[in-house]
This record gives C-alpha cells, structure tokens and sequence, in this order.
C-alpha cells in the first residue's frame, strides 16, 4: 500500500455552512463525488453542486427529528473498511457499500450552546452524536481517510488538495486525524463537565483548545505556552508582545482591582500589591498608590477601575511601567501612553472568571475553590473591651481586601484608604510587620493612628506588641490561635482594638 491516496469520494455532514462552499466546488473541481447530509445536501444543491444524499446511499430517511441520519452501516462501512485487507474488500463489495475517502463535519455547537442559554433540553439536543461518530471513524482508519474535524481546519485541507492535486500522504491524514481526536475530546470534555457540574464523579477533566506560545517562561531557558483566549479578558491597545511573567501579574491585577467599587489605582510588582489608593479620583487614587512605595513601582503593573484621562495619563507618562490596565481610555489620554513603544496598554473586559483554580503539583493537578471571600463590617466578631471607631472599621476592611492579595505570611498598614506598609512573604509573621513598618517609615508615612490586617492569626502576642509600639491602635486578624487571649490581653491593657473574622487569607 502506498503511502499517497487521491480522493476520490468525499462525505459532508456540518452544522455550520460558513466555508464549506469553497470547500466543495474545490472536491468538484479534482472530480471528487460529494456524500451529504439532509441540510448540508440542501445547501449544495442550492448552490449548483452535485452531490449525493445520504438517505439515497441507506435507503433510510432522517428519522427522530434528525437526531439519526449517518448512523447506518453503508456509511461507517464505507469509511472503515481497510483497503489493504481482502476480508474488507469482500465485505465492500458484497453488501455495495460507496467507499468514503474524505469525512468532513462540523458538530452541533454544544459549547456554545451551553454559554448562551440555561434551557436543559436546548443544550441536550446539541449533543452531536452522528458527526462525532464520523470523526472517530474517520480518524481511526486514517491509513486510508482523511478527517477534516471543524470549521477552524478548511483552509488547512484547501493547502493539501491544490497543493498536491487532490492526493494526501500518510502524514498528512496522520495530522488531521490527530486534530479530530483533538476536537472530539474537547468536545467529550465540555459534555461531560456539563453533566458533572454538581462534582458527584470527582475527576479532574479540562480542555482549553486555544494555544499562545510566550516568548519564553519564567526564565528565558524555560519555554512556556498559555492556554486560553486571552481577547476575552482584556484588549491589548499598544505595546510588545505579552510574556509570562506578564501574564501571571496581570491575572494578579485584575484579581485584585475587582475588590473595590470606589475609584481605585494599585500597582503591581510579582503578583504583590505594592502600592494601594482609594479617593474620589483616579488621579488622587494614582498618586496616593504611586506614594506607597515609588521604589517598587519602577517596572510594574499599574491597574484602575474606572477610565484614564489626560490628567492621569500625563502623570503615569513620568513613571517607567511595563504594563497598565483600565476599563477604558480617553483618546488624548491614549496618545500620550503610546509615546513609549513596549508599554503594554490594556483595557479590561468584562469577564466572569471560574471560581475553581489549578496547578500541576507533585505527580498531578491540586484544584480548589478561589478565595472569594470578602469580609464585612457585620461579620466582624470584637474580642477586645474597645471597639474599632465607623473610620477605623472602614479601614480595617479595606486593609483585609489587600492582605488577602500579597504572599503569605503577610501584614499591611493601612490609613485613610492608602497602603502606607506592607510586608509579604516573609518565614515569620513578626519580619513581616517589621517590614511594613520601616517601609511605611521609608516613604515618608507616620504608622501612628493607622490599623493593620494580618493573613493568619497571631501565635503570640509579640505583632500587636510590636504594633502598638508603632502607634497601630486597630487589628483585624482570623483568630484561631490557642494564644488569642494572650493578644487580645494585650491589646485591652494599651487601649487597642482588635476584631477576628474566622477566616484565614493564606497564599502561596
């Protein structure tokens, strides 16, 4: 058997038409005889192609209201019978089963379907059976057929076919026959986490079909691809071409920003909030943020909740950034932006992102629910004889929504709507209010009337000791700790505050 097989008949079952009239007047034209389906056989008639029906070839009509019409075996016959074994051959000829050399489909929309309507039997009813049983077929027996699985690899077929006058070669139909296996259980996929939406089979089963490969990863020696449609987040309006660290601080951003109302700038530098505002503008917001740590906001990611305009554009001009995303941008605002080539302007679609996050850990997927959580005024639980004032409880929330963002372990300093000291990451809870501290004095900031957030609770009374002595006078921590009431003494003995929340905001 050689490897280089001409097409000589072609079977055409697909859901959406877009394209495939192009498609077939190409097969006519390398005199290849068209197989099609009740309305993909409509269609080509109407367009003056010539082409078989395939309730002509099974001698069934479309039954059940079109859920059968393939599934007969002078079809799946003709397009698995193996054309090097004599058995087959035999078969072929006694029961007149038209050989099929070439299957193209395109499913029911069943994605699709499923992000535009909660209708039960709609999405049900979009289930492909038929076409998803050609491609299997067709795929299976690619030593002798070739499979052109969706819509997206048309154009793929056209090159091979005029290219070569119509003959393929093993690799060829070898390709596309590992796209259908591609499409097919993408398609398998989306199904099955359809029905599996409530978790009763607890496996983990993704599929994300669209690929851009970064420039490099982590690293320049590292090679990385991200998997995704990254249009649907965000429009990049200027600037260089998105990297991997890019991309990492960018979800971080925008993780981030979607926890305040109030206009709000932050700037970014490795997925840590390193400068944090909330005012009655976006320009007092940015330079309140940028006030923070002017230091760490050289190269970093600047995000805003609201539209960037000339006033605000000009002052960010001033400062070297890698990356800036808001929800809009003033046209004049834009102009200035775009002075400096690489700056990577992006403007933030509106997008509901999965509650469920993953990564590869060990020898498989660890998966979890995000950490959503949002605490509030009416949640507070108050363990100390004071009570944080309406200012200071305002901020205390405000100081949470940030430790819940930075590496673990964490503290902020917070006063008036500004992160004036943050440490992260750090082995020891107490280096990380030490690092806050002389950060917040660094810059300029008094840490006397301020109110501090920490990640975790405290397992000594050693941070609000240490707070105290830098002027903080409110708390807001989880609880939990068997030594609480060694903290909570503390603070009743130095006229602080200090309520618990009962949740823990680790991050790794």
């Amino acid at each position: 058997m050689t490897d280089q097989i001409k097409i000589k008949s072609a079977l055409i079952s697909v859901y959406s038409k877009d394209g495939i009239e192009e498609l077939a007047r190409t097969l006519e034209s390398f005199g290849i005889a068209i197989y099609s389906t009740g309305g993909t056989f409509d269609f080509l008639t109407g367009k003056g192609i010539s082409a078989t029906s395939i309730e002509s070839v099974t001698s069934y009509p479309s039954i059940l209201g079109g859920r059968v019409k393939t599934l007969h075996p002078k079809i799946f016959g003709g397009i698995l019978w193996r054309r090097n074994q004599l058995t087959d051959v035999e078969d072929i000829e006694k029961y007149e089963i038209p050989s099929i050399d070439l299957v193209i489909v395109d499913l029911y929309p069943f994605e699709k379907t499923v992000a535009t309507t909660n209708n039960d039997e709609e999405i049900i009813e979009k289930i492909d059976v038929g076409g998803i049983s050609l491609i299997r077929a067709a795929a299976k027996n690619f030593k002798h057929v070739v499979v052109v699985p969706s819509a997206e690899l048309y154009s793929s077929l056209l090159q091979t076919l005029r290219k070569n006058h119509g003959v393929t070669s093993l690799a060829d139909r070898k390709l596309f026959a590992a796209h259908a296996f591609n499409v097919s259980s993408h398609y398998d996929t989306q199904i099955f986490n359809y029905f599996n939406r409530e978790e009763y089979i607890n496996v983990f089963r993704q599929s994300i079909p669209t690929a851009t490969p970064m420039r490099y990863g982590e690293n320049p020696h590292q090679a990385a691809t991200f998997y995704g449609d990254l249009k649907r987040v965000f429009t990049q309006l200027h600037g260089k071409e998105l990297s991997y660290n890019n991309l990492v601080d960018v979800d971080a951003a925008i993780q981030f920003i979607g926890e305040f109302t109030e206009p709000t700038v932050a700037i970014i530098k490795h997925t840590n909030p390193c400068g944090v505002a909330s005012r009655s503008t976006l320009l007092r917001a940015y330079l309140d943020a940028l006030a923070c740590d002017p230091v760490s906001a050289f190269g970093g990611i600047i995000i805003a909740n609201g539209v960037i305009k000339k006033d605000i554009a000009e002052e960010i001009n001033n400062l070297f950034f890698e990356i800036l995303i808001a929800d809009n941008f003033e046209i004049d605002a834009l102009e200035i932006l775009k002075s400096k080539k690489n700056r990577i302007i992006l403007q933030k679609n509106s997008f509901t992102f999965s509650k469920r996050q993953f990564k590869s850990l060990l020898n498989g997927v660890i998966d979890q629910n995000k950490d959503m959580k949002t605490e509030h005024i009416s949640e507070f639980q108050y363990v100390t004889e004071i009570k944080p004032s309406a200012e200071e409880s305002e901020a205390l929330i405000f100081a949470n929504k940030i430790v819940k963002h930075l590496k673990s372990n964490t503290i902020v300093l917070i006063k008036e709507r500004q992160l004036i000291g943050c440490g992260m990451g750090q082995t020891s809870r107490v280096d990380a209010l030490r690092q806050a501290i002389i950060k917040a004095q660094a810059f300029g900031f008094s840490t006397i009337g301020s109110v501090m957030a920490s990640d975790a609770f405290f397992p000594f009374a050693d941070c609000v000791e240490i707070a105290n002595e830098a002027g903080v006078t409110a708390v807001i921590q989880p609880g939990g700790s068997i030594r609480d009431v060694d903290s909570i003494r503390y603070c009743n003995e130095h006229n602080m505050s200090m309520v618990f929340t009962g949740i823990r905001h680790f991050k790794h």
